[in-house]
């Protein structure tokens, strides 16, 4: 099979006694992982073959590559052309990411949806509706695949047949939460799932953050529907704002300190509706979708 470029980036995650976001730069500045592994050296890791050899070390990542392929997963680097361009802006982009389902070059384009996991019937309704309404306006809609708000989010959007896209905190081979596994099975079918994690990562405290982090990072908008003080939605907004992007409040957050705080800063709109939301978006992000199979 032979060393190749994504089985050496595998390689050094693995290998490497550096953080992974040093990793990250190191590759992209080389603009190669094998010249990276190649250069060494390599710290401690768990790969059974000597870090003298660092095309083996390489070959082995990349069958193991290919048996995730032979799933329906997809393995793709910051140094592929289809690693979505909006990712490589912002500061936290990961070195890889695992996608099962059908890329679009136009989720450029895409908002956020997110909110609580103990949304109120309001929060529910009204995420799920703010979601059909952009998807029907042709906007694709990206969400966490949580509990709650997220959940309601997705359904809305694909209820109207539009473009839905989940980031989850786990790897593609897991479900979390259990209850919607099925939802995330349709997902790979008529949309895209992302995970920023190897294919068995469970859930912990640090994969969530890092998840809202990259859907931040995808999106051009994130909108909070529902969220206490104490949320990856109110992190995700303060991402949101770090990255440059436009961050909408609906109008029943402003009960919340956080939300009132946030409402004053730059790039932050309170909105009522999905009217409000579409005419603060850049025009030009308004485009067509390009879909490629993953």
């Amino acid at each position: 099979m032979g060393a190749s470029e994504r089985g050496a980036l595998l390689a050094l995650l693995r290998t490497s006694d550096r953080p992974w976001s040093q990793v990250t730069d190191e590759v992209e500045t080389a603009g190669s992982a094998l010249a990276v592994l190649r250069a060494g050296p390599l710290g401690q890791g768990d790969l059974l073959i000597s870090p003298d050899d660092p095309d083996a070390l390489a070959e082995e990542s990349e069958a193991e590559i290919a048996g995730w392929e032979s799933e329906g997963m997809r393995f793709i680097t910051l140094l592929d052309s289809d690693y979505p361009a909006q990712l490589l802006t912002v500061h936290q982009r990961p070195p890889f990411l695992m996608v099962k389902g059908t890329l679009s070059r136009g989720d450029m384009r895409s908002v956020a949806v997110v909110g609580t996991r103990k949304a109120s019937e309001y929060g529910l309704q009204a995420a799920n509706r703010l979601a059909c309404e952009l998807a029907r306006k042709g906007i694709p809609v990206v969400s966490g695949l949580a509990a709650g708000i997220d959940t309601a989010a997705l359904t809305g959007a694909l209820s109207a047949h539009g473009r839905a896209v989940a980031v989850i905190g786990t790897g593609l081979r897991r479900n979390y939460p259990k209850e919607n596994a099925g939802l995330q099975k349709e997902m790979t079918k008529v949309g895209l799932v992302i995970s920023q994690f190897l294919p068995d990562t469970p859930p912990t405290k640090k994969t969530f953050p890092m998840r809202n982090a990259v859907m931040s990072g995808y999106s051009c908008a994130t909108v909070v529907v529902e969220a206490p003080y104490v949320s990856g939605a109110r992190m995700q907004a303060r991402l949101a704002l770090e990255h440059g992007r436009r961050v909408f409040l609906l109008e029943s957050l402003m009960q919340n300190e956080w939300a009132q705080d946030y409402a004053s800063r730059p790039n932050t709109t309170v909105v009522r509706s999905v009217e409000d939301v579409s005419q603060h978006l850049d025009p030009t992000l308004l485009g067509k979708n390009d879909l490629v199979r993953a």
